[in-house]
């Protein structure tokens, strides 16, 4: 007895030979729930320990996922490996280059208006402790006092923000540097993954890695385009409404409209509390621009993301949602952004190993077509007790 099995075979003239099996042992729930949450709890802690490592990294590899065909094809045209390399970073560096300038451009016109909006907030500011005074009989002093309260507390939310530009102004040296190295050294690491696994699984392996960047490059050219038609959508919107800064605000929506049902809502709160502070028209302008922005939405959603996002892996709403604040409670913004592509590789993933398909199918949008049969019963005795006994009281009541 024990944690192993003795088998005795027949013994030979000289001595007789024992094997050994090995029992596997079963843990009780009680002990493997604790087990799983305390490994849960080291891993996302180490997560959020080296995400200075981690979050430049992954960019990295999202960013040389989309530039692998540029880099092929001049490998193709037998340009050197490391000159191939050189040019597909330096054309990625002048398109977001070209980019930045734009935005730049548009905030220093931003920037001159300060003076302006700052007077107008502050006006607003004193219309509006007036209307709180009135109506909720809320002394001026305690306002004031309540907002250098919050505006305390605020300090340290403001040390992170900037903590997290001097990180943003870190990435631009490490992620180019890690996407040289990816590209370099794609044939080892390639090599290294197929090694791991038994040659049986290779064909297995290699579905997964293709159809891991087909929706890694489907997912991020389809924003690019996507954020290209709703900068477009918004700033035509704003001018037509207008709104100062239209076109500068409608890219500010559209990047943020990367980040999935949340970004959208903060896309829309901008142009309105811009339009309270530049304009006189109460609450016309708001109104107008919170009609226009949910009438894009709504393109956005139907004709735009079905059609240009066209990436091989859906994941449902609730696990989007999810996912997206757990990124960004993890690793902030840069963790909202990479929550999807990381869901999308976890569902090609659970979706080629039989184990884990019922996890596959649970972040996918795919409905079941049939319900599982003890549930269906269970409803249907539960629905025929209940008729049983609504049938009982109606022959009580008659014969009463």
């Amino acid at each position: 007895m024990g944690f192993f099995t003795f088998k005795k075979q027949r013994p030979s003239n000289e001595e007789a030979e024992l094997t050994v099996q090995p029992r596997p042992r079963n843990f009780p729930f009680y002990i493997k729930a604790p087990l799983v949450l305390i490994g849960l709890y080291l891993f996302f802690y180490i997560l959020s320990l080296l995400q200075d490592i981690l979050v430049p990294f992954a960019f990295a590899g999202l960013i040389a996922i989309l530039l692998n065909p540029l880099y092929n094809r001049l490998e193709k045209w037998k340009v050197p490996k490391i000159l191939a390399i050189i040019l597909t970073l330096l054309t990625a560096i002048i398109v977001l280059a070209g980019v930045m300038l734009f935005l730049s451009t548009q905030i220093i016109q931003f920037g001159d208006m300060l003076p302006q909006l700052k007077q107008k907030s502050l006006g607003l500011l004193n219309e509006a402790q007036q209307w709180v005074s009135m109506k909720f009989n809320i002394p001026l002093d305690k306002q004031m006092k309540m907002l250098n309260d919050t505006l305390n507390n605020s300090k340290g939310y403001l040390g992170q923000t900037l903590n997290t530009v001097f990180g943003i102004v870190s990435y631009f040296v490490l992620i180019p540097l890690y996407v040289f190295l990816l590209l370099f050294y794609k044939p080892l690491l390639l090599n290294f993954i197929f090694e791991v696994f038994k040659e049986d699984n290779k064909e297995q392996v290699a579905d997964i890695l293709q159809e891991t960047k087909s929706a890694v490059q489907s997912y991020i050219v389809g924003l690019m385009i996507e954020a290209c038609i709703i900068a477009t959508l918004n700033s035509v919107a704003l001018m037509i409404l207008g709104v100062k800064y239209a076109i500068l605000i409608g890219v500010i929506g559209a990047i943020l409209n990367v980040v999935p049902y949340i970004g959208g809502v903060i896309a829309i709160a901008i142009p309105v509390l811009i339009s309270f502070v530049t304009k006189d028209d109460g609450l016309t302008t708001p109104v107008l621009i919170v009609i226009a922005y949910l009438v894009i939405q709504f393109i956005d959603n139907n004709i735009v993301v079905p059609r240009v996002v066209s990436s091989k892996v859906s994941v449902n709403a609730l696990v989007s949602i999810v996912i997206v604040l757990l990124g960004g409670t993890l690793w902030g913004v840069s963790g909202m952004f990479l929550s999807i592509p990381f869901v999308a590789v976890l569902k090609i993933i659970f979706d080629r190993i039989n184990e884990l398909k019922p996890w596959g199918k649970l972040l996918g949008e795919e409905m079941p077509k049939n319900i599982p049969h003890k549930v269906v019963i269970k409803e249907e005795q539960g629905n025929e007790n209940s008729e049983d006994k609504t049938q009982t009281n109606d022959t009580k009541e008659n014969m009463e």
